[in-house]
């Protein structure tokens, strides 16, 4: 008999710890306290923690992917208006100078083509195209942990979910299915309470990372279009060279 009472210990914590939290559910004047609050103190446990830990992380990323991935910063206009002038002017020079320094994403796909070590024009092309390809990857890379964070925060909100049915299900069962409705139901919100908070923390996260991976492919592919008009002017090794300014001038003299 000793060992039988044992054995019982752990089922009767959890009924306990439902017990003792809907107790804490009732006011002063036996009403059960409702609201987004009392739940939230009242559902305080490890996967409470985490999700509201979660809700931290996604704050600063999205703040971050506001800040970093915008077309001002990636494909800025002072950039590409500077690029677009060397190119037509034939001012290969300056233009080597200038994007050696540029990090925008059509500055690092024309160093790429200007690097190209045959200087033919599909060869050109697909340096420019690696280039940005390899950029574009980086950007999504910043993305990513949002994609995570949505996907895990309703797994998380599940876990807890399931952890608080089973306890009220086995305060449940201590009493024999005579537990009070009010302190079950109360069981119940609080366990459905973390599916509601792993839902509220993936829904902007999964918006923002849809948003703006969108944006960032948009400007990527306006990036490659403009890579692809500087690099038609760009002189190829498999094609009569284009006359630069300089050159130009020695002729005349």
């Amino acid at each position: 008999m000793p060992e039988r009472k044992h054995n019982r210990t752990p089922i009767f914590a959890p009924a306990l710890v439902v017990a003792s939290a809907s107790a804490a559910a009732h006011g002063a004047d036996g009403e059960i306290a409702t609201g987004l609050w009392p739940l939230f103190r009242q559902s305080f446990d490890i996967f409470t923690i985490a999700l509201v830990v979660g809700s931290f992380v996604a704050v600063a990323l999205i703040v971050r992917c506001v800040i970093d991935l915008r077309a001002s910063k990636i494909l800025p206009r002072r950039s590409v208006n500077r690029i677009v002038e060397m190119t037509e002017s034939g001012r290969l020079d300056d233009l080597r100078s200038f994007v050696r320094k540029d990090r925008s994403l059509l500055g690092h796909a024309v160093r790429a083509a200007l690097d190209h070590p045959r200087r033919t024009r599909a060869g050109m092309r697909e340096a420019a195209e690696l280039a940005a390809s390899e950029q574009t990857a980086r950007l999504f890379r910043r993305l990513e942990p949002l994609n995570v964070i949505g996907n895990l925060a309703p797994l998380v909100g599940l876990a807890g979910t399931v952890w608080g049915m089973i306890l009220a299900f086995t305060a449940l069962g201590d009493t024999g299915g005579q537990a009070d409705p009010g302190a079950l139901s109360i069981g119940i919100s609080k366990a459905l309470f973390h599916t509601l908070l792993g839902l509220v923390l993936a829904i902007p996260c999964l918006l923002v990372f849809g948003l703006w991976r969108s944006g960032v492919d948009k400007i990527a592919t306006r990036a490659l279009v403009l890579a692809g008009s500087v690099i038609e002017h760009l002189p190829a090794s498999d094609e009569p060279q284009l006359h630069t300014e300089r050159e130009q001038r020695t002729e005349r003299k």
